[in-house]
């Protein structure tokens, strides 16, 4: 497969599987069942190779070649995609979905900027852990405990909320500024660790 069909579609899957996740949290009931259930999006990704740019993002800093710059750019353009496309269908094939995204994306709209950036650099400290340990330690205990803690302290995850933005059918150039932040936020965040590490002489990556 070519250098570039390979990383789009694979972040299209990534932004298939975040979907699915994102589908479930917005359905259940039980706020904990929705936060543990969403893992089996991070999951997926991290046991089949999918192209997350949130996942990718915080290892640049030592694979920061261009094929790896480009794949993890192609990354982020296959997960827009991949959420639009899911989001538009789920949205079709479950009605009450689309209320319940439309409310959640009204209320982050009424986020200050910097709070948004914040939580989407907390968030991004989180997933660059939760990836981590899973490629390190061969563990998957990283992203069944980050997982959950980004959804209940409230931090923003980019390609989740490229999905709910699709659901929801809000399309505005608040809903693109608002994108923008969370995923400057999650860049910083993810590559804040090895940043620190890489100033204090050690290997993070």
């Amino acid at each position: 497969m070519s250098g570039v069909k390979a990383p789009l579609l694979d972040g299209v899957l990534a932004g298939l599987m975040v979907s699915i996740g994102g589908t479930v949290l917005l359905s259940c009931e039980d706020r904990v069942a929705g936060a543990v259930l969403f893992c089996v999006a991070l999951l997926a990704i991290c046991c089949f190779g999918f192209n997350l740019y949130t996942g990718k993002v915080g290892f640049l800093l030592r694979a920061h070649s261009k094929k790896e710059l480009s794949a993890a750019y192609l990354g982020l353009l296959g997960n827009f995609l991949g959420t639009l496309a899911a989001g538009l269908m789920l949205a079709a094939a479950l009605p009450a979905l689309r209320e319940t995204a439309l409310l959640a994306c009204e209320k982050r709209l009424t986020q200050l900027p910097l709070q948004t950036l914040a939580r989407g650099f907390f968030c991004g400290v989180l997933m660059y852990v939760a990836v981590w340990i899973y490629r390190e330690k061969k563990s998957i205990a990283g992203i069944v405990f980050c997982v959950p803690a980004f959804i209940f302290a409230g931090f923003e995850h980019s390609i989740a909320d490229m999905y709910y933005f699709a659901a929801a059918g809000l399309f505005s150039w608040r809903s693109f500024v608002f994108l923008l932040l969370v995923i400057l936020g999650n860049s910083l965040g993810g590559l804040f660790i090895p940043a620190v590490q890489a100033l204090k002489g050690e290997d993070g990556a």
